[in-house]
């Protein structure tokens, strides 16, 4: 009977023991600790590491997509009607981006790399091949004349060439042509006055089968949340193209790796060399991809707004660059005009802009900074306005002109997914161990609480017959 009594009171101590230890570690959130611990000096960018083997050759399969606004009133729209343009698209690109050149420095701390991008058209993924036309802005010529409207003599000459040799304000040319690259007649006849000019105009003339430039990143070792930041590109810190300080600014990573760990309320800055910026994204949701569970992040209105809506962006100016016409009277903005004023929505006619496809996302797992999907919406738009010195523009109205948007979009792959997937499964259980043993504790306690009733019961049954 003593034995059964200690063995009874034995249980209750033990289930207070395992209540007050699994609510300690509830509260100090031990493992919670420790799994982050562990994911700390795994996502560094080191021989070795998972982290770095998807950092210099991402697995999963990346995708650019091109949608073209095709113009179908250009006669209307040089006496001054409002643009109308259709979308055609997509044309699809394997994009293939392996970091190259990889050369650690100071001590590990950093790495130096160039990522060099190559795009293989897929012709079962596309609208049409690469020889489909496009009417659209002729960009070149759009440049030109902004670079010389204020000269009269230069102006007349240049026009004069204009009018012999049929430039206008709009061409049309092949899907190729445009994105890779073609000779334009008037670049060259003005090379001849401007040696170092430029002659070939493609919206991404060198950006296929070439990278730009060396960038030195943070591995990660000494800060996690440092990991894959840029430290410099080409050799600089900052950058030299904007009139403010912070607009020049080199911030956050190229967008293809983040930190681990990441928080709801924290903002992630990512540099890109295409924008010539850098931006940030925030928190937008709670998603799954694949069944496993992340955070949407996607760039708040205010990072492309003007400067009456965001004056952070004052230093954001529309540059018209000669020597290189890609950097020439263009503006960036999200598809179809996309959360931009009504204005600029307004002004072309179909113009039709929908969040879910045309907003910039990137959903991404919180514990490790994988990207489980993403897809980075951006549109190149034109600068056109009259330009009385030259004729070629008739009476055009004065708008921000659109030309293409692109799609360039991931998921995770299927290998990646299982092995993210086993990760969640241990960071589950591990998790849980305090509420496990919490929940042993109250069942054992139950257990105590019906044995002591047991025992109660029991000893009033019996008190009778000792009394008798």
């Amino acid at each position: 009977m003593l034995l059964k009594s200690c063995c009874t009171y034995s249980l209750g101590v033990v289930s207070l023991l395992l209540l007050i230890f699994g609510i300690s570690l509830v509260l100090s959130a031990v493992f919670p600790h420790f799994i982050q611990a562990v994911v700390k000096k795994e996502v560094v960018l080191k021989n070795g590491t998972d982290a770095f083997e998807a950092w210099q050759d991402p697995p999963a399969p990346i995708y650019m997509q091109f949608y073209f606004f095709n113009v179908t009133n250009p006669l209307e729209v040089l006496e001054g009607d409002r643009p109308a343009v259709v979308e055609i698209g997509p044309y699809t690109y394997r994009e293939y981006r392996p970091m190259e050149e990889v050369n650690f420095q100071d001590n590990g701390t950093k790495v130096a790399a160039v990522n060099t991008k190559t795009y293989v058209f897929q012709r079962n993924m596309s609208r049409g091949p690469e020889s489909d036309l496009i009417r659209t802005v002729n960009i070149p010529a759009m440049t030109v004349m902004e670079k010389f409207k204020n000269d009269a003599v230069l102006a007349n000459v240049i026009s004069s060439y204009m009018r012999s040799s049929g430039e206008g304000l709009f061409t049309t040319r092949t899907v190729g042509e445009l994105l890779w690259g073609y000779e334009d007649g008037l670049l060259k006849a003005l090379k001849l006055f401007q040696r170092d000019l430029e002659d070939v105009f493609g919206l991404f003339s060198k950006s296929n089968a070439s990278n730009d430039g060396e960038y030195v990143f943070s591995t990660g070792t000494q800060r996690y949340k440092d990991f894959a930041r840029v430290e410099s590109w080409n050799g600089s810190s900052s950058l030299n193209w904007w009139t403010s300080d912070e607009c020049n600014m080199i911030n956050g990573t190229n967008g293809a790796s983040f930190h681990p760990i990441i928080s709801k309320d924290e903002l992630l800055y990512m540099f890109s060399s295409d924008l010539c910026r850098s931006l940030y994204a925030a928190y937008e949701d709670d998603v799954t991809v694949k069944g496993i569970p992340g955070y949407r992040f996607s760039p708040p209105s205010e990072v492309f707004a003007n400067l009456t809506v965001n004056p952070a962006n004052a230093g954001f100016c529309v540059c018209f660059m000669l020597r290189n016409p890609v950097c020439s009277p263009i503006i960036m903005s999200s598809p179809h005009f996309y959360e931009a004023d009504e204005k600029f929505v307004q002004d072309v006619f179909g113009m039709n802009p929908k969040k879910e496809h045309h907003q910039t996302v990137i959903d991404i797992h919180p514990l490790t900074g994988t990207i489980l999907q993403a897809a980075k919406r951006l549109q190149i738009n034109v600068y056109v306005e009259k330009i009385p010195t030259f004729s070629q523009t008739g009476n055009v109205m004065t708008v921000v002109f659109p030309v293409v948007y692109l799609n360039e979009s991931v998921v995770i792959d299927d290998a990646s997914t299982k092995k993210l997937h086993s990760v969640v499964v241990t960071k589950g259980v591990v998790e849980n161990v305090p509420f496990m043993l919490i929940g042993l504790g109250i069942i054992l306690g139950g257990v105590f609480m019906l044995l002591m009733c047991r025992q109660k019961s029991t000893a009033a049954e019996r008190q009778p017959l000792l009394s008798s």
